[in-house]
């Protein structure tokens, strides 16, 4: 799967995100229901465009004028799937009343949401090899998209005044994004992913005292 040009995959999800991109082209989105639907269904290895023509009910002629190649379309539906996560995401933490409940929910909302995808989630379970790489051979884009995105949202709960101001939220993020990945891409055989009370119970421990800056000492 090769990102169509020097952005990221996550890099152009967010900025869909961010500036409320809204797809008005009706067989273009249409394209991109049935071929998720189809990737799900089958993979993505053995599907091809003529099975998202069919599903689509379109010609693959039609197909091929949205989308040049199945690389590209691919690209276009997980990208897709990620910009959802980006928006809810930052719903899931309106819910919490704290910036350390709002780190400890978005931790486990974010680990569920992605695990949970049946494209995303399948990707990584099933055919890692389509995905994981464009995650985390990329240079560090993928991974400075998502850390730029936490980032934000922690220097929120600086202007707000609930945490420090003295609280380096590039660091924390990059920590805290590291930390979220590692678990999404390499298998642990020590925190069980699929308990959310583990998982809220981790974050807690773990990544909330991040919300307090380091002292020097005197």
């Amino acid at each position: 799967m090769t990102p169509s040009d020097s952005k990221s995959l996550l890099e152009r999800a967010y900025s869909d995100a961010v500036e409320r991109v809204d797809d008005r082209d009706e067989t273009r989105a249409r394209i991109l229901d049935a071929a998720y639907e189809q990737f799900c269904r089958m993979g993505i290895r053995r599907s091809t465009m003529e099975d998202v023509a069919r599903r689509a009910q379109v010609s693959r002629i039609t197909v091929y004028r949205r989308f040049a190649t199945k690389d590209v379309l691919v690209e276009h539906v997980v990208r897709r799937e990620f910009r959802r996560y980006f928006d809810q995401f930052l719903v899931d933490i309106e819910q919490a009343g704290t910036a350390a409940d709002r780190v400890v929910l978005g931790f486990v909302s974010s680990l569920r949401a992605i695990r949970d995808n049946p494209l995303i989630g399948g990707l990584i379970a099933v055919e890692p090899d389509l995905l994981v790489p464009a995650m985390i051979t990329d240079e560090g884009r993928t991974l400075a998209t998502v850390r730029r995105f936490v980032a934000g949202q922690l220097r929120r709960e600086q202007n707000a005044g609930h945490v420090s101001g003295d609280l380096n939220t590039d660091i924390v993020a990059e920590l805290m994004v590291r930390i979220s990945t590692s678990f999404l891409t390499i298998p642990s055989h020590v925190i069980d992913l699929d308990d959310d009370e583990q998982l809220a119970a981790v974050a807690r421990q773990f990544l909330v005292p991040m919300l307090e800056p380091v002292r020097s000492p005197d």
